[in-house]
């Protein structure tokens, strides 16, 4: 398995062959750069802080910092570290400071960047001088004597070579002893990794509520999409509709008081039957947006008018109640799709509609005796309907090994209290 970050690496035989000591070490180092210019930028805030200016940018200062150590912690650990922030409810840099004030995840982040630019970085910096200055230094003992003249030299300042044999040892101690000092180096990475994704990264409770914001945002979306197919749909209706229909009527009895047999005659008759096709084309059309069945009656009428519609002989047994709109609204045409799809591409001679609302939850399943073999990905149009029922935390699975047969079924909870079901 390939690790992904310091911890897996370090338990791998193979850890000194691969990058990651390395990377451990770049992540120190980088760290102790950053810590160094975020010391110095928190000093100059503090001084503006004297006119109150500085207090805000100090904190939010920890906001700008904490992203920049987030971006730095794939250095160390390839998992995704998510910003923890929400959306400002409005645009505008004062509701994006009024929220970010109020988060949890900001007083965490400033807290890491006071201890980043005190404590943090010195140690880092300790780290690598301890773990790389003193074995680098031993192995550089050949270099020193020779820049000497041959002479002497002291290594690490710590100890006189006067020799290139004792130079040579020096050096070849210094290799192990980096070897060696990896190991340690690294768990001080991967620790400081750790501590940097329990402050910065989300928490559960953090991402659950980032995850609801998600939820209702879809929601919103579907709902201003479902108003306006209706709005489409009215219009066309109380429109468009209406005025074929009068154009219809016109063509009709112009071809009465035209004289027969004659080529105005033969023009109005054909004008006429367009007329008539066009709005039969736009009275299916305008079905297909939002049937007037699904408002009127409710998801029960509206599965017998789909039924009926069918190109293949549909047997149902559906009970259901009125159910709240979204809930028809995604039932309905995920069981036209289905019904599309079993018409054009499953060859069957029956399908078998079953509709049922236990308790809270609405459940319908699709069951064809055609060859089987339907595969979503292959763009059947049932997982754009997937999507939508998920945003209602429904499913929808597909059972279609080939020779069949097809079972499609879909459950959507209906949820009680502020969203009645009934």
């Amino acid at each position: 398995m390939t690790p992904r970050n310091l911890w897996q690496a370090l338990a791998g035989r193979a850890y000194l062959r691969t990058a990651w000591p390395w990377r451990g070490v770049a992540y120190l180092g980088t760290g102790a750069l950053s810590g160094a210019v975020a010391l110095a930028g928190g000093l100059v805030l503090v001084a503006f802080s004297a006119v109150l200016v500085g207090l805000p940018l100090l904190l939010l200062g920890g906001v700008a910092l904490a992203a920049t150590e987030r971006r730095r912690l794939r250095i160390a650990d390839a998992g995704p570290a998510v910003d923890p922030h929400r959306t400002p409810p409005e645009p505008g840099i004062t509701a994006w400071a009024r929220t970010r004030v109020r988060e949890r995840a900001t007083w965490r982040e400033f807290g890491y960047a006071l201890l980043h630019a005190t404590l943090l970085w010195p140690l880092d910096l300790l780290a690598l001088a301890a773990g790389l200055g003193v074995p680098l230094a031993m192995t550089a003992a050949p270099l020193q004597l020779a820049a000497d003249g041959g002479h002497e030299a002291r290594v690490a300042k710590l100890w006189l070579v006067t020799g290139y044999p004792a130079a040579f040892a020096s050096a070849v101690a210094g290799l192990l002893l980096l070897a060696l000092f990896l190991y340690p180096l690294g768990a001080f990475a991967a620790a400081r990794a750790a501590l940097a994704r329990a402050l910065l990264a989300p928490r559960e409770a953090e991402l659950r509520t980032r995850i609801g914001e998600v939820t209702r945002s879809r929601a919103r979306l579907v709902a201003a999409f479902e108003a306006e197919r209706r709005r489409i749909e009215r219009d066309l209706h109380d429109g468009a509709q209406q005025r074929l229909v009068a154009l219809t009527m016109s063509l009709g009895l112009a071809r009465l008081d035209a004289p027969p047999g004659g080529p105005l005659a033969e023009r109005l008759a054909a004008a006429h039957d367009q007329a008539g096709k066009a709005l039969t084309e736009l009275r299916e059309l305008v079905h297909g947006i939002h049937p007037q069945v699904l408002s009127d009656y409710g998801l029960a009428a509206a599965l017998a008018d789909a039924a009926d519609r069918s190109g293949v002989p549909v047997d149902m047994d559906v009970e259901l109640p009125r159910l709240e709109r979204p809930v028809e609204t995604a039932a309905y045409f995920a069981v036209s799709e289905a019904l599309a799809n079993a018409g054009k591409h499953s060859d069957a001679s029956r399908v078998r509609l079953t509709a049922r609302h236990t308790g809270s939850v609405l459940t319908v399943e699709i069951h064809d005796d055609g060859i089987g073999g339907a595969d979503p990905e292959r763009g059947t149009g049932l997982t754009g309907l997937a999507d939508r029922i998920s945003v209602l935390d429904g499913t929808l699975a597909i059972t279609s090994p080939p020779g069949g047969p097809t079972v499609l079924r879909l459950e959507i909870p209906c949820r009680t209290g502020t969203h009645p079901c009934t």
